[in-house]
This record gives C-alpha cells, structure tokens and sequence, in this order.
C-alpha cells in the first residue's frame, strides 16, 4: 500500500564545501523543487534533518533559518536530531504526516558539515561524534565509533567466522561504485591489499575499512497518494519502520544482531506487504565495512553469518544477485551526518525513475534502504517501489 510518494529529490555532491549549512541545504532543496516542477507556495511544512550544527559551528534553531534560505518562511517547521539517523527519522515522521492528511506536500532533508572546514579537526571531530554514544558507561573509557563498530564486528567474526579479507571486499565494492556516482566523495577504486595494507584505526578496522567526514545536503519532496499522480515521476514509499536497540552496548543480548534494524525491517517490510527476496537492491548504512555485513543480514539479504562472505564472492556487487549500495555508500560515496538518510531516499527515487546512468540496477521495481544512528540503537528501514 502507497503510504506517500516521492516527487522531487536532490543533493549536493558529498566532500569538502565552504558553504554555510544553510547555503549548502538550499542548494538541495532548490534542486529539489526544480526537479518536481514545484514552488515554494506549494510546500505545506519542512521536515528537517541536523544532528551536530551546535557543537561544530555553533549554529542552532536552524530549521526556520534554512527555512527562509528556501522560500518557506512561515510555514511549519520541525528539526530532527537522531545521529546518524537524523534525517531518516525527519523523513519518516513526514511520510506520517502526509499520510495522515495533516500536510499535502512537504520538504525533507538534512545537512551536516564534518570536515575540516568546520576548523575542528579529526580529533575534536570525532569526540563530538562520540557524544552519542553512551555518556554514562562508554564515553569515559574514551570509546570513539571506530571502536564501537569494532566491536560489534568483532563478535561477529567470532560467531560466525568472518574474516578481515572478507571486509575488505565491502570497501573494494563500495569504492568501485563510488566511481560511477558523480556526488561522491571518493571517485577512485581500491583493492583488497591496499585496504588491509592500510593503518589500523580500531582492530579489525584499517583506515580503508572506515567511511570519511563528509560535508554535504540532501532533500526530497513528499506527497500524499492522492496528488501524487499530478507530477511526473513519483515513486512510491510503502513502508517505513523505525525501532530502536538498548544502550549501553553491553547491555545489548545479542550485539552484532544489531536488533532495531531487524525489528525496523520487519514493519517496513510487512507495510509494504513485500518481504526482503523481492528488493532489487538496498542502500545501508555502511559507516565501517562490518557495518555493511550486519545490515546486510539485519534486513533479510543474508543468512546470519553470510554477509561476509556474500561479499567477499561479489553477491553485493552491481552484478550480483542482492546488490547493496550502488551509489558507493557511506564508505565512498561520504557521510554527512544530518543528511545520509535522505541521500540514501535520493539513491532510491533516482535508481527506481531508471536514472541513475552507468550504476543503475537494470528493472529494479523495489529498493530498501537501511540508516542507523548511534550504536545501531535507532534504526529507520524504508521501502520504495514504482508507482503501480
């Protein structure tokens, strides 16, 4: 069943921008419009997404200021702040919204700005990630996210075997198809040698294992099913779940089942009345390459204990049989906290309108995608379709 539609889609090439936060949005949001043929007067409220603009650049209460970049003063604004899931999460509450008649359309979306540029470098950077993770138990012990994905990765090696090799070829892929995707950060190929030659950052993760600071915006326009058909190429949204995990990490059962997604899975598939086997592909939240393996399991692609090795026989790769990240993923397409999740919505409407030019999943009906925040405490699934 059609809970809403995509409409409109957009977003900044992910990497080092100069620009302000609400510079750098507006100039996804306005590609956005452009590319549903909409005005401003027609958007109903913003949903949007920033998750660190206070600790990095001192810049809060931003959505009426991007607001107003983008010709929507004085319409309805909220901010989400979810980590990494920010702007999934602003996502998920405006498909709610317009399915529940309280807006016709609306503009979602997220913006971050993590790298240098800011003037904070990798150090003071990667303490303010850290921040979310647990303040009472984790954050003393200087755990950074390296470390807690290094972690949850490492249980599962030890579960089910998988190998420091077999991750790399998560990196080997994700960068390959970086290459092809004008919008990311790294546009060069790698090979499984150059990424376990690479630095250790946290065991088993080398530097190459680990996605960069990214800088960058992305935004999507939502309409409800009704007047989806009075614009040109809507694509559907039939489900969406949203669950979330325990914290701290060991208080966590089962750690590298990384539960929510599961659970978030579960009611994204079940809405859509679908299941995982008829995914064309999926965009998941490859923060680390082990991250990608868990997802890749989480969300019914795999058997428990097969992503690894999926990976490493190129099942995942645009040529395999479950293709996962073709827009080259958090690992080289960038991650801009505070606009991942829509970029990964961006991906979808794009792959499954059919234009996506050299990495494009040829016949892909359905697509899902996959966004985690924090310790993988809080995950969003969504599932899109062509419009029937």
């Amino acid at each position: 069943m059609t809970r809403a539609s995509v409409v409109g889609a957009d977003m900044t090439t992910f990497g080092v921008h100069e620009s302000t936060l609400s510079e750098l949005f507006a100039e996804a949001a306005l590609g956005a419009y452009d590319d549903a043929r909409v005005d401003p007067d027609e958007i109903d409220a913003l949903y949007f997404g920033n998750a660190m603009g206070g600790q990095t650049e001192n810049d809060t209460h931003l959505a009426p200021g991007v607001a107003s970049q983008v010709g929507l003063a004085g319409v309805p604004c909220q901010r989400y702040e979810d980590a990494c899931a920010t702007s999934a999460n602003a996502f998920k509450n405006a498909v709610e919204a317009v399915e529940a008649g309280i807006h016709d359309t609306v503009l979602v979306g997220g913006v971050e700005r993590c790298t240098p540029e800011t003037g904070l470098g990798t150090g003071e950077m990667t303490r303010i990630f850290a921040s979310a993770s647990d303040r009472h138990y984790e954050q003393p012990t200087g755990l950074t996210f390296p470390g807690v994905f290094a972690l949850l990765t490492k249980r599962h090696m030890h579960e089910h075997g998988t190998t420091e090799e077999q991750l790399a070829h998560v990196a080997v892929k994700n960068h390959k198809n970086g290459t092809r995707n004008p919008n990311a950060h790294f546009g060069k190929e790698t090979t499984v040698e150059e990424v376990l030659d690479s630095p250790i950052v946290a065991d088993p993760f080398h530097l190459m294992d680990c996605c960069p600071f990214s800088d960058g915006a992305s935004a999507v326009i939502v309409t409800s099913d009704d007047r989806a058909d009075s614009f040109d190429d809507p694509v559907d949204v039939s489900g969406v779940g949203h669950a979330t995990d325990v914290v701290p990490l060991s208080a966590k059962p089962v750690p590298h089942a990384t539960q929510a997604a599961r659970d978030a899975a579960a009611q994204a598939y079940e809405q859509a009345g679908t299941s995982a086997d008829e995914m064309a592909f999926a965009e998941v939240h490859d923060c680390f390459t082990g991250a990608e393996v868990m997802a890749s399991e989480a969300i019914g692609f795999f058997e428990d204990g097969e992503g690894g090795s999926a990976a490493a026989e190129g099942r995942t790769g645009m040529n395999g049989d479950r293709p996962i990240n073709p827009s080259g993923g958090l690992k080289a397409k960038g991650h801009p906290i505070g606009a991942t999740g829509t970029a990964q919505i961006v991906e979808l409407t794009e792959q499954l309108r059919g234009d996506t030019g050299e990495r494009q999943i040829d016949g892909a009906e359905k697509a899902v995608a996959h966004n985690l925040g924090g310790d993988a405490a809080t995950t969003v699934v969504s599932v899109m379709e062509v419009r029937g």
